[in-house]
C-alpha cells in the first residue's frame, strides 16, 4: 500500500491508466471492424463512454471542492479539444501537402449542426433555467435533457452509418481496406475489452484523489482536471485523426473528431444523468460567462470553417490559436 502511495507508484498507475485506455479503445476498434456499421460505431462509442464516465464519476465521488463541475469541465474540454485542437492541427497537418483542402460538407455540416444543438442545450440552458439553482438543471430537467441528447446522438448515428453514408466519404480519397479480423482475434479482443475497462475504472478511482491534490497544491483551478480527463479520453482518436489528415484524408479526420465530440455529449451526459440521480450527486453543467463566450466563438467559427467543404491553413491556425487561448484561460482564468 505504501508503494502505491509513493511517487513511483503513482507514476506507474498513471502510465498503466493510459495504457489500458489505449488498449480498451484498440480492442473496441477490432470488434467494431468485424461487426460493421452501425454496430461498430456503437461499440467503439460505448467503450469510450465507459472510460469517460468512469473517470468523471471517480472524481465526483471523491467529494473534492467543486466536484460538481468535473463533468461539465470534462465534456466542455472535449468540445474545445476537438473543434479547435484536433480540427486545427488536422487542417494544418493536411495543408503541409496541399494548399487548398476539400471534404464532403454535407456530412460535416450535419455533424456540426447536432454538436451546436447539444452544446447549447447542455452548457447554456442551465444558466437560463430556474429549476436546479444557478448553473444547474433540476432532476426532471436533467432527465429530459439526457433523453433528448441521446435521441439526437442516435439520430445522427443512423444518418451517418445507414441513410447517408456517402456524405461521410470523400470520393477523391482511396481508402485503405484492411483485412476483416478473424473470429479468434475478435474473441480475444472481446475478452480483453471488459478487463481493460474494469482496470480503467479501478485505476481512475485510485488516482483521482492524488490528481486533485496535486492540482490544488500547484495552485491550478479545478477545471484543469476536466481538461486532463478529456485529453486522456481523446488521445487514441486524436492521434488517429491527425495521422489521417497528414495522409491526405481530412474527411476521415473530421469524421473521427466530430464523432468523438458528439459521443462525449450524446452518450456521456445521458449516462451521467442517470448516475448522479441514482447516487444523489451534485452536478452543474452551466458555463461561466468567459467559457460561454469561448463556446459561442468556437461554434460560430467552426460553422464558418466547415460549411463550404474547402479550407486552407489559415482556418487551421485560427482554430489552434483559440484552443491555446482556451488552455491558457483555463490555467489563468
Amino acid at each position: 500500500m505504501e508503494f502505491l502511495n509513493s511517487s513511483l507508484g503513482l507514476i506507474l498507475m498513471a502510465v498503466s491508466l493510459i495504457f489500458f485506455v489505449l488498449l480498451a479503445v484498440h480492442c473496441a476498434e477490432v470488434i467494431a471492424h468485424k461487426t460493421g456499421e452501425p454496430f461498430g460505431t456503437l461499440i467503439l462509442a460505448g467503450a469510450v463512454t465507459v472510460i469517460e464516465v468512469a473517470l468523471i464519476v471517480s472524481m465526483m465521488l471523491s467529494k473534492a471542492a467543486n466536484s460538481e463541475f468535473i463533468a461539465r469541465d470534462a465534456v466542455f474540454s472535449t468540445i474545445m479539444i476537438v473543434v479547435n485542437g484536433i480540427v486545427g492541427i488536422s487542417i494544418i497537418a493536411a495543408s503541409l501537402k496541399k494548399n487548398v483542402l476539400s471534404f464532403q460538407s454535407d456530412g460535416v455540416k450535419g455533424a456540426f449542426g447536432v454538436l451546436i444543438g447539444l452544446s447549447i442545450s447542455i452548457f447554456i440552458f442551465p444558466s437560463l433555467t430556474q429549476g436546479g439553482g444557478e448553473l444547474s438543471f433540476s432532476a426532471k430537467q436533467l432527465s429530459f435533457m439526457g433523453f433528448t441528447s441521446l435521441v439526437l446522438y442516435v439520430s445522427f448515428l443512423l444518418f451517418q452509418t445507414v441513410s447517408h453514408k456517402a456524405f461521410f466519404i470523400d470520393p477523391e480519397v482511396i481508402e485503405e481496406h484492411h483485412d476483416i479480423p478473424s473470429n479468434k482475434k475478435v474473441l480475444i479482443n472481446a475478452l480483453i475489452l471488459p478487463i481493460a475497462l474494469v482496470l480503467v475504472v479501478v485505476l481512475a478511482k485510485k488516482l483521482s484523489p492524488f490528481i486533485e491534490t496535486e492540482i490544488a497544491n500547484a495552485g491550478l483551478p479545478t477545471s484543469v482536471v476536466g481538461v486532463i480527463i478529456a485529453l486522456l479520453v481523446l488521445l487514441p482518436e486524436g492521434i488517429t485523426a491527425i495521422k489521417a489528415a497528414y495522409n491526405n484524408n481530412l474527411q476521415k479526420s473530421l469524421n473521427l473528431g466530430l464523432g468523438s465530440a458528439l459521443a462525449s455529449i450524446g452518450l456521456t451526459i445521458p449516462v451521467l444523468s442517470v448516475v448522479v440521480i441514482l447516487l444523489d450527486l451534485p452536478l452543474s453543467l452551466g458555463l461561466d460567462p468567459l467559457n460561454r463566450v469561448i463556446l459561442l466563438m468556437t461554434l460560430i467559427l467552426g460553422g464558418l470553417t466547415l460549411s463550404t467543404g474547402r479550407v486552407t491553413r489559415l482556418q487551421g491556425i485560427i482554430h489552434l490559436i483559440i484552443f491555446l487561448e482556451f488552455l491558457f484561460l483555463t490555467i489563468e482564468p
